[in-house]
């Protein structure tokens, strides 16, 4: 392995700056092509899930086939990356905290193969987890071929985090405030500039690969919010609070009794695998990362009467699924949870104030936002990454309102971030 030196002198801000786009570069390239297998698996399950193997008995099939995909998933990480498990983002948080050393590059192929298995069996997980960690792990190895100092690495690495998640959701805003609030946790002109460069130019090559439309598209235009309407988003916020206390303790609880199981790390994920394996043969569209529900969500097409059936099938599904041990994120199902208890609220709201029209888009977006906010607790990451998917730039203000509540609600309820409970499960197992 390359030693990193310990006491070089840093880069000044244009080298450095250079590096940050040598580095979004190759994070777009490596994440960028994740995320097209991805969409190309997804479609495949779905495809065949509603056509050859829809009925009994070739849909067994599915569900083998997503068991042995979990199964396989979880012996590569086990086996050749243990580092690899999970979402990857902790690890990430821990390396620039300096409480743990970054990865080899060996695992960019686990994280990388892993996850297409993972998540295209059907796992609810999601994409961005690994392209964060593949990311990093792909800026600290062109910071340590380079010979950069211990600094620069650090400040590589984040950048590079940041290009990941910028390409996973097509937000390079998202990306760049991301490493600031959740990774550093400060502004700083060397991260800033770095973190800019590596998302500006992940993006430019994901585009290029992936095309340049939001993630999700809002067909009807969120009406103009007038200050009575905002008790509602301000109500919806208090609610994702709660829901998003809920979702971290689910996470969490279903982490430790999956460990208590009597079974192997690989048997545990094959089970779980088959497990989503139904999922995706009686239900397809509700299998994977869930940006079939966030679309249905926004669109409105999803009826009242199921949304809470749904919401529970979703957590379970997804905290099942983290506990698997293979690679996979949370955004993207948490995401998917905000949007359908977004909607409700929304419901709830048009019965509460009939002239917003049926206009439920909204309250879906602030939603998103607000489980975001309550469950990571970086509220300006989740507002701009909501925005940048969706285009609703008129929503800012009931953005910033459900944010804020739900984040008020979730310290009440002193429930730590999801990402801080799972960096410090790591640091107690390892003790």
């Amino acid at each position: 392995m390359i030693q990193t030196p310990e006491n070089d002198p840093p880069c000044g801000l244009t080298v450095l700056s250079l590096l940050s786009i040598l580095t979004g570069l190759v994070a777009g390239v490596i994440c960028g092509s994740f995320r097209l297998l991805l969409e190309w698996s997804d479609g495949l399950r779905t495809a065949f899930a509603l056509g050859p193997w829809h009925g009994f008995p070739a849909g067994l099939l599915l569900i083998l086939a997503s068991s042995l995909a979990s199964f396989l998933a979880a012996l590569m990480v086990r086996r050749l990356a243990p580092l690899a498990s999970g979402s990857g983002i902790p690890h990430v948080e821990a390396v620039l905290a300096g409480s743990t050393t970054p990865a080899s590059a060996g695992l960019i192929p686990v994280k990388f193969v892993g996850g297409l298995l993972a998540i295209g069996g059907g796992l609810a997980l999601g994409r961005e987890g690994p392209s964060v960690q593949m990311g990093a792990t792909a800026a600290n190895t062109i910071g340590r071929v380079l010979r950069l100092g211990r600094s620069d690495c650090r400040v590589l690495l984040a950048a590079g985090a940041g290009a990941g998640l910028a390409t996973a959701f097509n937000a390079p805003g998202a990306g760049a405030i991301f490493v600031l609030e959740e990774l550093v946790g400060r502004f700083e002109a060397r991260t800033v500039c770095s973190a800019l460069g590596a998302s500006v130019s992940a993006i430019l090559v994901a585009r290029a690969m992936l095309g340049g439309n939001p993630d999700f598209m809002v067909s009807v235009a969120p009406a103009v919010i007038d200050v009575s309407t905002q008790l509602l988003f301000l109500l919806t916020g208090l609610a994702m609070g709660v829901l998003s206390v809920l979702y971290n303790r689910t996470v969490l609880t279903t982490l430790r009794f999956a460990e208590g199981l009597p079974v192997g790390v690989e048997t545990r994920a094959a089970l779980i695998g088959a497990l989503a394996g139904v999922v995706v043969w009686l239900t397809p569209h509700l299998a994977g990362g869930g940006d079939w529900l966030t679309q249905s969500a926004i669109n409105g097409t999803i009826a009242w009467s199921v949304i809470s059936g749904l919401f529970v099938l979703r957590l379970a599904l997804g905290a099942l699924s983290y506990a698997a041990a293979t690679p996979g994120g949370l955004f993207a199902p948490m995401l998917a949870l905000g949007a359908l208890a977004g909607l409700g609220c929304g419901d709830i709201a048009h019965v509460l104030e009939p002239r917003l029209a049926g206009d439920t888009a909204p309250f879906v977006i602030v939603g998103m936002a607000a489980m975001f906010a309550g469950s990571v607790r970086a509220p300006l990451t989740g507002i701009i990454l909501v925005t940048e998917m969706t285009n609703a730039t008129s929503l800012l203000l009931p953005l910033l309102s459900g944010s804020f509540a739900a984040m008020l609600v979730a310290d009440g309820m002193q429930e730590a971030p999801i990402y801080e409970a799972l960096r410090n499960r790591a640091a107690v197992a390892k003790r």
